[in-house]
This record gives C-alpha cells, structure tokens and sequence, in this order.
C-alpha cells in the first residue's frame, strides 16, 4: 500500500470512529464571513424535514448571510447511520451551539431528539432567543414515550396545559392544521399585509410566488402576508376562485412557563424551489435581520444573490440527494445539492 493510500485509509478509519462515537462535527457545516455587519454574531440553522429539502434550502441561506454579510452560520442536518444527510432524520448532534447563538432558524418536521439535543433547544427557548422558521415547523416535534419532553409535541393535549399543540402553537403561534389547496399542483402568491407594508420584513419584497401549497393557518400574532392559491404550477397560473387569502407570514412575540421573552417569524412556505423567487428569498433574508433586532442593516438593495450553485431538487416525499455528507456542502463554492436524486427506504 502506498504512502497516500495508506493516509487516505487512516483518515477515513478515524472519520467513521469519530461519526460512530457520535462526533457532532459530522453533523455541521460552518460558513464563516469575514466582512459585514454579522461579524461576531453566530445563526444556527437546523435542516431536517421530510419532503420539502430543507437540507437544501438552508445552507443556501446560510451562505447568503456568512458571505454577504459576514455571520457566522451553522449548518446541522440530520444523518442515517452511515453519516449521510437524511431528510427527516432524528439522528442529530451538536445542538450546544445553540447555547451561544444569536439567532435560530430552523425547518423541521415531527423531530425526536435525544434528551441531551432537546436541553440546548429548550435552554434556548427559555431565554427567549429569536427564531425564524420555515413551513412544518409549525409541526416541528412529534415526541412519544418521553414525558420530559413530550409537550413539545405538535397535538400536545397533556398536563402542561400551557403547551398545549405543542410547540408551534406555544413559540410560533400555529401548529399544524392541514394543506389548503392541492399541494404539488396548486401554488401560491404571497399578498402584503396592507397594514403591514412598511413592516422591515417586507422592505424591497415584491412579486413573491412560491411553488409549495397552501397551509390552513390562523396564527396567534401578527400577519404580514397572506396567501393567494393559484390553479397551477406557474406565477401566471389564475387564483383559485373559492380559496380565501389565509395567513402565510407572520411574527410572534413568545414567553414560555419560567422564560424570558422572544420573539418568532413564521413562514408556511420555504421549499427548495421557493427560494429560487427572490422577493421570497428577500423576505427571508429581511427575517433574519429583524430576528437579530439588526433592523437598519435592512435596504431594499441588499444583495441576496446565492452563494455558489444552487440547483434544488424539486420538493417530494419519496426521493433526495442521496450519500451525501454535510462536509460535501463545506465551502462556498460548492454545489448545493451534490449527488443523486433516490428513492427513500420504505422505514
């Protein structure tokens, strides 16, 4: 065996060890910028949701607020057993970050975290740290057989009656209720608030139209945007006449039992191919911003060009950019997303 081969077995010996021995370095990504107004101030990104590709949309996000404006961005993603990203996956470590975060964004679905992942994220709530989330966040936990952390749960009926729906309706002000419309068939245009046009979220958003479909929301906060089902998959697609323009955007000032006061933007969109509009794109950028109480960085001009290639697959249940590890996104150069499209294992 030669010199480098040798080295390269070694090296990928070690790799597995540390991943077996639950290394959370194997679970991240840091994109680190080096000029802005981000500098010093760190956001924690959580991707792991089944069918929408936040493993996708994420570091894409991620690389716009590190290399535009010089945050620190932590990508975690769920794995499989062997190290690999996959969507939906409880597997997931390194959650301590949190503890010195300036912000949490996060697109999850029906996560079960073990017991010492699910303390930094409740140590994090309970100081009142800012979020924005994305889509089925609002059904961001279904936690069964844990009575420590079960009320986190999106349908939480329990003894917490203050958790009750868990914690979407708690911190984000909706849990999941239903699709409105047909999702993957009917797509949506996002209207402003009227009242809220001057919000800093909305500065510079215009001509939003996003490929996801609809959610039944009545949020408990302030609505920024409402949602218009069109009867198509294209921006020039006609609204669906009988469908009324529910909330799809909105904010949340947030306190939980014994916590500190926070606040939360909401968004029932952000799929993978959401984000390639880039009034959708702004408002997310915008979000972050005023997450972080940072709202005179906010300009209807600020650059939210993506970072490197972004090519997203289009958003299903039944098949991702599979044997991809968090490390093959390292960089911001890299493609975003690597590999090939599989069919997901029947669990």
């Amino acid at each position: 065996m030669t010199h480098n081969l040798k080295f390269l077995f070694l090296f990928f010996l070690l790799s597995s060890a540390a991943f077996a021995q639950g290394d959370a370095s194997g679970y991240q990504v840091v994109y680190k910028g080096d000029k802005g107004p981000g500098l010093d101030k760190n956001i924690v990104f959580i991707a792991t949701d089944h069918e929408y590709r936040s493993e996708e949309s994420l570091p894409a996000l991620a690389r716009i607020m590190a290399k535009r404006y010089g945050f620190t961005c932590t990508v975690i993603w769920g794995l499989d057993d062997e190290g690999n990203i996959l969507p939906g996956s409880s597997n997931l470590k390194g959650l301590e970050v949190l503890d010195k975060a300036d912000l949490l964004v996060m697109f999850m679905r029906f996560a079960h975290f073990e017991d010492k992942e699910m303390q930094h994220i409740d140590k994090y709530i309970r100081r009142g740290g800012p979020i924005v989330a994305f889509r089925t966040s609002t059904h961001a936990f279904e936690i069964k057989n844990d009575p420590k952390w079960e009320h986190y749960t999106w349908n939480y009926k329990g003894d917490k009656t203050a958790w009750k729906d868990g914690f979407g309706e708690v911190v984000l002000g909706e849990t999941w209720v239903s699709h409105y419309g047909t999702n993957h068939k009917q797509s949506s245009k996002l209207i402003i608030e009227q009242s809220e046009a001057a919000h800093p979220i909305m500065t510079g958003v215009k001509d939003v139209w996003v490929e996801s479909g609809g959610y039944t929301a009545e949020p408990k906060g302030t609505v920024l945007a409402r949602g218009q089902v069109l009867n198509g998959m294209t921006a020039t697609s006609a609204p669906y006449p009988t469908k009324e323009l529910l909330p799809v955007a909105w904010i949340k000032e947030y306190q939980v039992e014994g916590g500190s006061k926070g606040k939360s933007f909401t968004t029932t969109h952000g799929a993978s191919e959401d984000l390639l509009n880039e009034g959708f794109r702004r408002m997310a950028v915008n979000a972050m911003f005023w997450g972080l109480g940072m709202e005179k960085s906010i300009k209807p001009t600020n650059n939210i060009a993506f970072v490197g290639p972004y090519k997203p697959t289009t958003f299903n249940f039944s098949g991702y950019k599979a044997n991809v590890k968090p490390a093959d996104l390292a960089g911001f150069d890299s493609l975003i997303m690597p590999g090939k499209v599989v069919k997901k294992k029947a669990p």
